[in-house]
């Protein structure tokens, strides 16, 4: 043990365990990408056996790691629940379902913007973070050429898939999201490879803050926006926090150095990242971009309000399971039976949480006119529809996360690439038929179906297969028994 130990030097096992417990701390990495990072993190550094002794590390990290968690989502869920609703008053039902409409679509490939160059960043510089600046410079070169071709496809595309939306609206919103954004959330997770998670969760929180403060400007001097005006504002916003971000980084960790040969040698393994962020905002808001493309922008206005609650109240369980998710890759390597008992125990706390909080959105839903206004009518309904979507999900996100830690993330994304084939196909028929109606209920029908699926197929697994695990937890595995 002490030879292996010897090779691995304490940044290196700090910055590992740094990637476990904050790959889920960025809002567009969804548990699957963790999962990848993870276990491909474990894969490279399977000849050390003190890299899955990750319950030996002090309890202070964790704590503290913890807390960052917990007060980056409970500030982040302060400022965009003012974000939201100020947003809704400039904007009014119809001009929000538009730009909502804009923005989900643009969501769809926006992910490529970077060609997931800030996931290869975290994983390679993790490891070793003295090729910080090589794999710096790859994100800057895939901002400034892939970010650019996708910014163009995108606005090609948006003329024929949302017929209503002006196309300097779409462009707007497409450099926004797909370059502007893409820049600070590869910043950010520059700070969290180099293990500083406070600047982690500021960049993090930076726009969202930064747009409320637009939106209360916009307010408090006009009274009402339009969804040009208001992706004008967010563009100088993003540009802004953007600049900030990539010179504070830059200035702290160094210049980055530029290889195109690097960039074109890992684009296929960012490009996985890619998809797996694409596939979640296609699950998320493909029923945004139907109702969109048909027209339906009031609609869509007074169901995306209700659905951006949901999305709000779901900020506490995810926290939660956040802060669990290493506890779950600490146990996989065992099989996933090992998984079982903290799935449970997690199961049951958050269902209890969310079943409270499916009590006060029926209840609170009245309040949505009266903090918006009474063109949000309807979206009282629309909440009180969907306010047990976070009960359903996390169901998915405890067997998920299980599966995940089991290094069977494949799996999770089977199941999730069937979940947005079923809502496809439910939205295609229920939407035209009865607008967010056929929306709603197609939402709570796949979240339902995708939190039954999981467990179905986790408890299968570990009936039958206790001690299955993924290709890396595999290869560690056994490399341990040789050396042992």
């Amino acid at each position: 043990m002490e030879s292996c130990s010897s090779r691995l030097s304490r940044n290196l096992r700090d910055a590992l365990v740094l990637c476990i417990k904050h790959s889920r701390l960025c809002p567009r990495l969804t548990s699957t990408i963790a999962g990848v990072i993870v276990s491909e993190l474990a894969w490279r550094l399977s000849h050390a056996k003190s890299c899955f002794v990750v319950s030996r590390l002090p309890m202070r990290l964790l704590a503290k790691n913890a807390v960052w968690i917990f007060a980056g989502q409970g500030v982040s869920f302060l400022v965009q629940a003012g974000y939201f609703i100020l947003l809704a008053r400039l904007l009014g039902a119809y001009d929000y379902g538009l730009y909502v409409s804009v923005v989900a679509f643009v969501s769809v490939g926006s992910q490529f913007g970077t060609l997931g160059s800030g996931y290869v960043l975290l994983r390679y510089a993790s490891m070793d973070q003295t090729l910080y600046a090589q794999y710096w410079g790859s994100v800057l070169l895939s901002v400034i050429t892939a970010g650019t071709v996708v910014v163009a496809l995108l606005t090609l595309l948006g003329i024929l898939v949302l017929p209503d939306a002006p196309i300097p609206l779409i462009l707007i919103v497409a450099i926004s999201d797909t370059m502007l954004g893409g820049l600070v959330q590869c910043a950010g997770q520059v700070f969290q490879t180099f293990e500083q998670m406070s600047k982690t969760a500021l960049i993090s929180l930076s726009t969202n803050l930064m747009r409320l403060l637009a939106a209360g400007g916009l307010y408090l001097t006009f009274g009402h926006s339009t969804p040009m005006i208001w992706a004008a504002a967010v563009l100088c916003v993003s540009g802004i926090v953007a600049v900030v971000s990539v010179v504070l980084t830059t200035r702290r960790f160094g210049k980055p150095t530029f290889s195109a040969k690097l960039l074109v040698r890992h684009t296929g393994e960012g490009a996985i990242f890619a998809v797996s962020s694409s596939t979640t905002s296609i699950y998320n808001d493909l029923d945004k971009i139907m109702m969109g493309h048909l027209g339906m922008n009031f609609a869509n206005g007074v169901y995306t309000l209700a659905y951006r609650a949901i999305n709000l109240a779901n900020v506490p369980v995810f926290a939660i399971h956040a802060a669990a998710f290493p506890r779950f890759f600490q146990q996989g390597h065992q099989g996933v039976a090992a998984t079982l008992p903290l799935a449970r125990r997690l199961q049951i706390r958050t269902a209890m949480i969310t079943i409270v909080l499916a009590l006060t959105l029926f209840l609170s839903a009245p309040l949505i006119p009266i903090l918006t206004n009474r063109s949000y009518t309807q979206s009282v309904a629309a909440l009180r529809i969907l306010c047990i979507i976070p009960f359903f999900r996390s169901f998915q996100w405890s067997a998920g996360d299980a599966l995940s830690g089991a290094g069977l993330q494949k799996l999770r994304l089977i199941l999730q690439a069937c979940a947005g084939f079923f809502n496809l196909c439910a939205n295609l028929y229920l939407i035209p038929r009865y607008s967010w109606h056929g929306a709603a209920w197609s939402s709570l029908a796949t979240d339902g179906g995708l939190a039954l699926s999981s467990w179905i197929l986790y408890f299968f697994l570990v009936v039958k297969r206790p001690k299955l695990t993924g290709p890396q937890h595999r290869e560690i595995a056994s490399d341990l028994a040789f050396e042992a």
